[in-house]
């Protein structure tokens, strides 16, 4: 019987929802319960439950996270009009993943697990690509509307000091049509770029960063003028030093350039085009399971997280009884990062040494030939290879470490 490990400080515990949830519990009671005596505050941030709670239970478990510093969160449901019906919700709830990262801005960092097993369906690519997404603004944060009728719309600024409103024409509608408003912070796109250049420097790898600012001459435009100010003021030099660059250019440049790069540096996107490039990369490498994900808070605030979604089809096949195979590498994941981070923060060792060993445990697992569906299909051809249910695969991880922390 191993000892349990104590964590020192207590962690925020984020649940989900559908098939992410039920994995969620099979990974506590496996691999962490067994060998970790841990405080947790728990969240239930379940569609139905956020729904219950006028959607407090979110503000409510980001609060959390700026009082213990760490938190960890399972795949949520964001709902559409379809889950509004399915769950009988007052309202179509905003994502739980946009109030939180609103409530603690910084950056999101993507990276993807890589298994020897496993080509990335792009050849080039011999090193991970990792994806730095600005957490906050955007369409994740923005005001939208039904134009029914002719009529215009009109902005109005009104400075707080009380100088002279600004009234702007936006557009003359002569027909029905929908309005988007997006907006940001100049101080949350510093933070983002002072996270991404920080980084980088601490993994000694380029920077790429992409908008489309030839389009966008004043909302894009002020990211790139940000960055290129920043850099130049504070990174430039350290840059220089350690051997690495950085590297501006439009994004459908960067979508072009990256196909045929061999990966190795940080691509630093926008909210919404670090979502999808962050899915591109993950697929691309075997799943979108196979991604880690990571809010950095300007504040020293960290939020890990599943950066998929829910499962939904494998969710209904295993409320019918029927056999899945899930893949809950990110989940298993978010938790490891989560543990790593509080034992780092707590200088407790054996914390981070065991988050470690549970990575080591899950990617050895796959490089062993035991996995779930979704990969089997594209690990190299090897007779040992099996595919397992969803229940297996955390099972087989749970022998994997088991044997580690016997060895």
């Amino acid at each position: 019987m191993v000892k349990k490990i104590k964590v020192k400080t207590t962690l925020v515990e984020m649940d989900g929802d559908e098939m992410t949830r039920v994995m969620w519990q099979m990974v506590k009671d496996k691999l962490l319960f067994p060998y970790l005596d841990m405080n947790v505050d728990y969240y239930d941030l379940h569609v139905k439950h956020r729904d219950d709670t006028d959607d407090q239970v979110t503000t409510d478990a980001a609060r959390a996270i700026m009082k213990y510093g760490v938190g960890i969160k399972c795949a949520t449901i964001t709902p559409n009009e379809d889950r509004v019906k399915e769950y009988s919700l007052k309202k179509a709830w905003n994502s739980p993943n946009g109030t939180i990262r609103a409530m603690l801005d910084g950056t999101v960092f993507r990276k993807p697990i890589l298994v020897n097993n496993i080509n990335p369906a792009v050849s080039s690519w011999k090193k991970p690509i990792t994806i730095g997404r600005h957490a906050y603004g955007d369409v994740y944060n923005n005001f939208e509307m039904p134009v029914e009728k002719a009529g215009k719309l009109e902005i109005v600024f009104t400075p707080q000091d009380g100088g002279k409103a600004k009234i702007i024409l936006v557009k003359d509608f002569s027909s029905p049509g929908i309005i988007q408003v997006n907006h940001n912070l100049d101080q949350s796109i510093l933070s983002f770029a002072q996270a991404c250049f920080s980084y980088a420097l601490g993994e000694k790898i380029d920077v790429w960063f992409s908008t489309k600012d030839t389009i966008s001459k004043v909302y894009d435009a002020s990211f790139r003028e940000i960055f290129n100010r920043e850099f130049e003021k504070n990174w430039k030099e350290k840059f220089k030093k350690t051997g690495i660059e950085y590297f501006f250019t439009l994004i459908d440049d960067a979508v072009a350039r990256i196909m045929k790069s061999e990966g190795g540096m940080l691509w630093a996107l926008k909210n919404y085009d670090g979502d999808v490039m962050s899915d591109m990369i993950a697929s691309a490498c075997g799943s979108l399971a196979m991604m880690t994900s990571v809010l950095v808070s300007p504040h020293g605030w960290f939020e890990f997280e599943a950066a998929h979604g829910t499962v939904q089809k494998h969710y209904y096949k295993h409320l019918k009884g029927e056999d899945t195979s899930s893949n809950s590498m990110a989940l298993i994941f978010a938790w490891s990062g989560g543990l790593r981070k509080r034992g780092e923060m707590d200088s407790t060792p054996e914390v981070v040494k065991f988050a470690h060993m549970l990575e080591e445990a899950a990617i050895a697992t796959i490089e062993g030939g035991t996995m779930t569906g979704d990969l089997l299909a594209l690990a190299e051809n090897n007779s040992s290879n099996k595919k397992v249910n969803t229940e297996g695969f955390i099972g087989a991880i749970a022998e994997t470490l088991q044997k580690k922390l016997h060895d």
